[in-house]
């Protein structure tokens, strides 16, 4: 009889382990929560994903994580200036929800700290993401959150940002949101930090029939940080999404993308930019599944690519056997600005229904160096001309957003990032 010997568990898998022993007592939920972080560290007790398993084949988790910091109670967060002037700020600090929220009309705000205590979030801690490893992550260790909940036929004049922030340590956090019938809204996650960290981040998006969301997600995690970050969403019928993904900081970074297009005439956009710099490693991977007739896609990932960093970008559409006359369609673009960097795409399409428009492309260049002579040759020095190259093989994505302040704001997050980089 042959036997086969459980692989030696790496420092970071033996660290989670430990870390989940240390802070069970202190986590909050009733037994049915308790139970499903039991099952989510039985998961990571079995051996964090490597590249043999397919979704995790570019970012092989259980070789990339080697650094697992220990919770810090003794370094504050502090809250960040918004990302636009009017947005109304709730935050996250090292993990842990504000006691005071703001009133905003037609928005119900909840801390999920209370939700979990008293049994009302069980049903959906760990739902979806039960076999997936940073869903596994994420359930262990979640203490907080916010419940944002929009009225019907709401429309909230300014952006909502939730910002999730940390001095170091550890930080996991959901925000799961349900956007009523005909309303219309902006929110805007953001996640950052000023030390080192191990962050876990979920969204849940209910979108209604009707409905209108922009949603972005800024990260710029510190060098040295580990962020896995998950958004999940159904969207109603005639519903229209816009998800917009800025990746600017971080040492290894995971951000996966789960849509459903359930109701009839859904739409969903997705824009975003992979500002990759240094020895760093950044994970953007996408699901994306048409389920019913008459739903519309398009995805445009814009990636800069310095130093010796690595990127990847996998993409996979799935179009029912029902879902006639789906329009969908995707597109990654690289720009290397140097020889030893790298960007892997892999787009998927996987269609049962015979009256469908689908396509996909991708494309990687460096810098036109007839373009940069042009600018050089005006009077313009070579990094600036550079940058003004950069800027503009990511501003067109950026400027879909069509909100000028939100596009200003990033922008100046692009020429603060090639400034440092460039």
């Amino acid at each position: 009889m042959n036997m086969h010997a459980a692989p030696q568990r790496t420092p970071a898998e033996t660290a989670l382990i430990d870390a989940f022993g240390e802070r069970l007592s202190l986590l909050p939920g009733d037994g049915d929560v308790m139970l499903k972080r039991d099952n989510a560290i039985e998961q990571i007790k079995a051996g964090l994903p490597t590249r043999r398993i397919e979704a995790w084949h570019y970012t092989d988790l259980r070789r990339l994580l080697t650094t697992v910091q220990t919770y810090d109670g003794t370094a504050i967060a502090e809250p960040m200036t918004p990302l636009v002037a009017d947005a109304t700020a709730i935050s996250l600090l090292n993990g842990a929800s504000s006691a005071k929220l703001p009133k905003v009309d037609g928005l119900d705000i909840r801390r999920l700290k209370d939700m979990l205590e008293d049994g009302s979030f069980s049903a959906a801690l760990g739902a979806r993401e039960s076999d997936d490893a940073v869903g596994a992550l994420n359930t262990a260790f979640v203490a907080d959150g916010y419940l944002l909940d929009i009225a019907d036929g709401a429309a909230l004049a300014a952006p909502v940002e939730v910002q999730n922030l940390h001095a170091g340590g550890q930080a996991h956090v959901r925000l799961p949101v349900r956007v009523g019938k005909g309303a219309k809204a902006t929110i805007i996650e953001r996640q950052s930090g000023s030390a080192p960290a191990l962050v876990s981040s979920i969204s849940h998006l209910t979108l209604g029939d009707d409905a209108e969301l922009t949603w972005l997600i800024v990260q710029d995690q510190p060098e040295g940080s580990s962020h896995f970050g998950q958004f999940n969403a159904e969207l109603g019928k005639n519903s229209k999404l816009t998800l917009f993904v800025m990746n600017a900081g971080g040492k290894l970074v995971r951000q996966e993308i789960n849509v459903k297009a359930a109701g009839e005439g859904a739409s969903f956009t997705l824009r975003g930019v992979n500002l990759l710099a240094g020895d760093t490693h950044t994970d953007v991977t996408m699901v994306l599944d048409h389920a019913v007739p008459e739903t519309t896609s398009t995805e445009i990932i814009r990636n800069v690519v310095t130093g010796r960093a690595r990127g990847v970008f996998q993409g996979r559409i799935n179009v029912a056997k029902y879902a006639q006359k789906t329009d969908a369609k995707m597109a990654c673009n690289t720009l290397l600005l140097s020889d030893e960097g790298e960007f892997s795409t892999k787009p998927e399409l996987e269609i049962f229904a015979d009256d469908v428009q689908c396509g996909h492309g991708a494309t990687v260049t460096e810098i036109d160096h007839n373009h940069l002579f042009y600018l050089m040759a005006r009077g313009i020095d070579e990094k600036a001309a550079r940058g003004l190259l950069v800027k503009a093989f990511v501003a067109e994505v950026i400027e879909d957003l069509e909100d000028e302040a939100l596009v200003e704001a990033l922008e100046a997050m692009l020429d603060g990032w090639f400034a440092a980089h460039g």
